[in-house]
């Protein structure tokens, strides 16, 4: 295996590489012509981030994407989140845009889980969750039921762990009309051309709605254009990409 063109230099030289990257970077966005509300920086632009990348998508900051952004505002306007009463707070899978500012203002009622990643505070099968009924005040999971191959047993499992004045955020990418899923389907070839990545078992449709509702939940959907003007949109990169928030109670 050919060797990286830097494994081997010695750590200051490293350092002193990585410290002209990042100056080199922050000179190239410097500017006010985007604002990211998660870390509250601004930038000339956002950088391309994705599988075919998309422009002006990723905050150089802090990491955040157009749903991250989004997300953090509604959090802000439309949520009791960030008012300093204690809360149970369920993050399944946490981001790093989020998860340490989460922490900070939530404090010791926070809990990561991920099934795979160590790094989370608890490890959890959202098919089978390990917390008593009526336990939570706030469970937010973005982006991870397209993963689950029996997600509506997950949305029973948060419907009942969360309590009954609490609120839920279970956000999907939603791509298509009409939900398209295949259990027989395992290859991950075939997954990539169906599904859109080799680790989904489904794409969601507009009817996902319809299954969150089937679970026991009550739910408002939230647009971009619903809470923001086009100046502000533009600002933040509030995008197509940023999707609609799914904003779920009891």
């Amino acid at each position: 295996m050919q060797k990286s063109l830097f494994q081997d230099l010695p750590d200051w030289v490293n350092r002193v590489l990585r410290g002209i990257y990042n100056f080199s970077r922050s000179v190239y966005y410097s500017g006010n012509g985007r604002f990211c509300p998660v870390c509250g920086k601004t930038s000339r632009k956002f950088a391309a981030y994705g599988i075919n990348p998309r422009a002006d998508a990723r905050c150089v900051h802090c990491g955040s994407l157009e749903r991250h952004r989004f997300l953090w505002l509604f959090f802000t306007k439309k949520t009791n989140l960030f008012d300093q009463t204690p809360k149970k707070m369920l993050h399944v899978a946490p981001e790093q845009c989020f998860e340490p500012r989460l922490k900070e203002l939530i404090g010791q009622g926070y809990i990561t889980a991920d099934l795979l990643d160590n790094h989370a505070m608890v490890k959890m099968d959202i098919t089978d969750i390990q917390y008593p009924a009526d336990y939570f005040d706030v469970i937010y999971c973005s982006h991870v039921l397209e993963h689950v191959p029996d997600d509506k047993k997950a949305m029973r499992e948060f419907h009942r762990v969360l309590k009954p004045d609490g609120w839920a955020i279970l956000l999907v990418p939603v791509d298509v009309e009409k939900t398209i899923e295949d259990p027989f389907m395992v290859d991950p070839t075939e997954r990539l051309k169906l599904f859109g990545q080799e680790d989904h078992v489904r794409v969601y449709g507009r009817d996902y709605v319809d299954r969150l509702r089937q679970a026991g939940f009550m739910v408002e959907v939230t647009k971009v254009s619903d809470l923001f003007g086009e100046e502000d949109i533009e600002l933040m990169g509030l995008t197509r990409s940023s999707g609609d928030i799914y904003f779920c109670k009891k």
